[in-house]
């Protein structure tokens, strides 16, 4: 029997290409483990109505962790368009399963690590190293919407809130309200984990990024929260700033910073502002990481447009496999892959379009196989 079960989920567009780059450095490194493949995504949206069938729901019980390529996301109007025709008026909407899998499985932290490999053309600096925790089930994220705002919830905020007065002759099809919730439970959790690893990994600092002078309470409530775990890491500086100032920061004096830890939305921002920072989004791992399971995947989308061309950078992928292994335990392959990935990008001999090279996604992928 393998040693490992792990969900296979390749998804949408791109998503077939980097996984077949993950599969060449899995088998190059031996790891012992059976890849179960997994139905996700926009096709299954298209011919069955779920873009997360409840056979993957099962599937993902079953196994250790997942790892998963990239998915289609699309505005509200556009998947509407989209509709199955037998579906017509039955009020079916295309959402991301990428959000219903966090949520259903509690993976609370989304670890994203933005690390400058030496070599590296599209480095900003080549000394930075920073890892955004960004909780991963709550803030604007629970998709609490509506549109238009029907009169009941209204009059509710209304009895609650003395500033929505100022929409009383607004009428309810032109307002769209989003609820951001967040509670202290999830904040004081990847809050925690934020400081945990900056203890385990020797790492001095820890950023709470918010915007608390402007969103009172929901902002507030991860300050305070912030304030009150970091009581109990003294070794370790809580540095408290305003995404806006963050963003501004990071650009200027990115190896200021190491650990930054932040709600849903915003870490989703500023963990692309990073990305950025040490080469775009074809170098952006992540792990969605919950108590008893883990899903990783890179944070770039399915680029369609480049769907079976093998053009896009794999490294994202490779560096999110390293992440998988790291998690389960293996750190003496994570560490050779690592080694591999930064060898190879040092070396400079294989490089994809991003990094101004002509090498394909699979040529990349054994470039770096063959360093392990």
């Amino acid at each position: 029997m393998p040693k490992y079960k792990i969900a296979w989920m390749p998804g949408d567009g791109v998503g077939n290409g980097v996984m077949e780059a993950a599969r060449i450095v899995l088998d190059k490194i031996n790891l012992d483990a059976e890849y179960i493949h997994g139905d996700i995504g926009w096709e299954f949206w298209k011919t069955e109505a779920h873009p997360f069938p409840d056979r993957t729901v099962d599937l993902l019980k079953k196994t250790d962790c997942a790892l998963f390529g990239a998915i289609t996301s699309l505005p509200k109007e556009e998947s509407e368009a989209e509709l199955i025709p037998e579906l017509q008026g039955k009020g079916h909407v295309y959402a991301s399963p990428i959000v219903r899998l966090r949520q259903e499985f509690n993976l609370r932290t989304n670890l994203r690590p933005c690390k400058a490999y030496p070599g590296n053309p599209l480095n900003y600096k080549e000394e930075i190293d920073i890892v955004v925790f960004r909780e991963n089930t709550e803030d604007l994220y629970v998709g609490i919407e509506f549109h238009p705002l029907p009169d009941e919830v209204r009059a509710v905020l209304n009895k609650n809130h003395k500033k929505m007065a100022r929409f009383d002759n607004t009428p309810g099809e032109d307002i769209a309200v989003s609820l951001r919730i967040n509670t202290r439970k999830a904040c004081r959790n990847i809050i925690t984990d934020a400081f945990e690893f900056a203890k385990k990994t020797g790492r001095k600092s820890v950023a709470v990024v918010e915007k608390p002078n402007v969103v009172r309470e929901t902002s507030g409530l991860m300050v305070r929260t912030a304030r009150e775990v970091a009581k109990d890491y003294p070794g370790i500086e809580l540095w408290e700033t305003n995404i806006d100032a963050m963003c501004m920061w990071l650009v200027k004096n990115p190896s200021d910073y190491s650990v930054l830890v932040t709600t849903n939305m915003f870490g989703d921002i500023v963990s692309d502002l990073c990305a950025q920072l040490v080469g775009g989004l074809g170098f952006a791992a992540s792990g969605n990481i919950g108590d008893n399971y883990a899903v990783f995947e890179p944070t770039h989308g399915s680029a369609p447009k480049y769907a079976g061309q093998y053009k896009v950078n794999p490294m994202a992928m490779l560096l999110t496999t390293k992440m998988m292994l790291e998690w389960l335990g293996e750190s003496g392959k994570a560490t050779a892959l690592e080694n591999a990935i930064a060898e190879v990008i040092k070396e400079g001999k294989v490089r994809t379009y991003d990094m101004g090279g002509s090498n394909t996604t699979l040529e990349m992928a054994e470039a770096v196989a063959a360093k392990l």
